[in-house]
C-alpha cells in the first residue's frame, strides 16, 4: 500500500488534525517507511511461537487457603471503646 500526499490529508482531516501542504508532502515517505516495516513484520514466521501475555514469564504467588484461628470476637471488642451485642457502636453520623 502506498500513501500519497491526498491520502495524508485525509487521514488527518479523518483524525480533525490541521496540517499544511507540505507537512503532507513530508508525511507521506515516512508513513510509506513504516507501513513498509509493518510488511516486513508480516513476513516473520510466528507459526512456533506461543502466545503470551507478557514479555517475562507470570505466575500468580498465591497462598494456601487455610484456616485460622476465628472467633475472637470478644478479645477484639475488647479493645473498641463501645461495643454492643457483639458488634463495634459508633456515634450516629448522619441526622
Amino acid at each position: 500500500m502506498s500513501v500519497d500526499t491526498a491520502t495524508v490529508k485525509k487521514v488527518a482531516s479523518l483524525a480533525r488534525i490541521a496540517i499544511s501542504d507540505s507537512d503532507a508532502e513530508r508525511l507521506a515517505p515516512e508513513l510509506n517507511n513504516i507501513l513498509g516495516w509493518i510488511e516486513q513484520l508480516g513476513e516473520v514466521d510466528t507459526s512456533s511461537v506461543e502466545p503470551m501475555t507478557a514479555v517475562i514469564p507470570n505466575t500468580l504467588r498465591l497462598r494456601e487457603d487455610v484456616v485460622t484461628e476465628g472467633g475472637q470476637r470478644d478479645a477484639i471488642l475488647a479493645n473498641a471503646p463501645q461495643g454492643d451485642h457483639g458488634f463495634f457502636t459508633v456515634p450516629k453520623v448522619v441526622e
